[in-house]
């Protein structure tokens, strides 16, 4: 029987720590309408932290991929793990807003930051030589996992017995997962004495990216790009891509739908539902992404997501699931779609080198898009009593991305 290589292994862990921090960041949504009914405070609040949560952890990834290079991939998995676990244990101890804030905001959005932004490009390009794109789409589908396998759950879990012992569950993922990574996890292949999964010579290959202090080439690589009218573009239709996703649907779909009368349990299992629709459409992306100008098909993702989020109000008005079930394919379908013709025209742009740390900077705008959604849907609940402003406003800013990658250039000229 042939031995299975050590980088499936790495590729098993880092799969399901992605799936525990991926369900945390993705459980907001059903926690909110929990929290404010428990705590009675203000939707505005309680969406600000989980708006400070997506801001934290996509401004971390740059800075978590510096310190990736700086101590390596098992402490820095440990110490992520251990402060996603420290934040959930926090909140059973949360009595005042601010500590949501704290706890949520800053501790959870921290901890989820490495397994959400950077770890599956550095598992991808540390542990494979072959089938790296294969490993690289694994990797990002784990996110859609948990949230497809979980989210149902919780809610279960919140509308039987307590929001707390939702809590309770992500806490006992996140210690498993802390257990295997402290015992299985590895730095690199070199380590154990073995190479890259596809590999055949031992070969020193230069890392253009880690000579010098990465956390400066960081900052260089967002001081380059911002001289290009591309990252513009394409940091701008990514902001919008992150106001009309994990910002407002991830954060404020299930209380939208609960404000219709729709039960959290099913109103979780449609958010899940668009999980599997997610893992279907970010792979048809990325085969689609190799043979069509990926300009296009940004504009066509960005346009037919504004159409659904339109949409969606008037089917939850007439209470009309055929039409609610229609929303859940469409959108799930679009959800990460944008990612692989993103990361294709970063590359085309900013050259091969360069463009990891640039896309880095451009996925960072996402998280601000996203954190401005989150805070965003829940100020004009606050003020309309609905959040129907706020889901034809995502429709609105998905026009305009679809408007912003088509003037990026057909052809452009890599920025060395």
């Amino acid at each position: 029987m042939k031995k299975i290589h050590y980088s499936w292994i790495i590729l098993a862990i880092s799969f399901c720590s992605i799936i525990a921090a991926g369900i945390a960041m993705a459980s907001s949504g059903v926690f909110l309408t929990p929290f404010e009914q428990e705590f009675g405070w203000d939707r505005q609040v309680i969406s600000l932290a989980f708006g400070i949560s997506l801001f934290f952890y996509g401004f971390a990834g740059p800075f978590m991929a510096a310190l990736l290079q700086k101590f390596g991939l098992k402490k820095m998995m440990l110490a992520s793990m251990g402060t996603l676990m420290i934040g959930l244990l926090l909140i059973f101890l949360m009595n005042q807003s601010w500590q949501l804030i704290i706890v949520w905001g800053v501790i959870i959005g921290l901890g989820s930051s490495l397994f959400l932004t950077v770890l599956s490009p550095y598992v991808a390009n540390h542990w494979f030589k072959e089938k790296r794109g294969l490993a690289t789409g694994i990797l990002t589908a784990s996110t859609a996992m948990g949230q497809l396998i979980l989210l149902p759950v919780l809610a279960t879990i919140i509308e039987n017995y307590s929001w707390r012992w939702a809590i309770g569950l992500i806490i006992t993922i996140s210690s498993v997962m802390f257990f295997l990574i402290f015992l299985f996890m590895r730095n690199t292949p070199k380590e154990i004495g073995i190479l890259p999964y596809g590999q055949t010579e031992d070969l020193e290959v230069a890392d253009v990216q880690s000579k010098g202090n990465p956390i400066v080439l960081a900052f260089k690589g967002l001081a380059d790009a911002i001289r290009a009218k591309e990252f513009w573009l394409l940091a701008g239709s990514f902001f919008f891509c992150g106001f009309s996703t994990n910002g407002l649907v991830g954060t404020h779909f299930i209380s939208y739908c609960i404000s219709f009368g729709i039960p959290i349990v099913t109103a979780a299992s449609l958010l899940s539902f668009m999980g599997v629709f997610n893992m279907v459409g970010t792979t048809l992306s990325g085969w689609l992404s190799d043979r069509i100008d990926n300009r296009w098909l940004l504009f066509w993702y960005y346009l037919f997501r504004g159409a659904s989020l339109v949409l969606l109000p008037f089917a939850l008005m007439e209470g009309n699931l055929t039409w609610i079930l229609v929303f859940t394919v469409f959108y799930g379908l679009d959800w990460v779609a944008t990612v692989p013709p993103t990361i294709n025209l970063s590359r085309q742009i900013f050259g091969v080198h360069k463009s990891a740390i640039i896309y880095g900077w451009i996925f960072a705008s996402h998280q601000v898009g996203a954190a401005a959604a989150a805070y965003g849907g829940g100020m004009l609940y606050s003020y309309f009593n609905t959040y129907t402003w706020a889901f034809f406003m995502a429709g609105v800013c998905c026009v305009m991305a679809s408007l912003f990658v088509i003037l990026i250039k057909k052809q452009p000229r890599s920025i060395h």
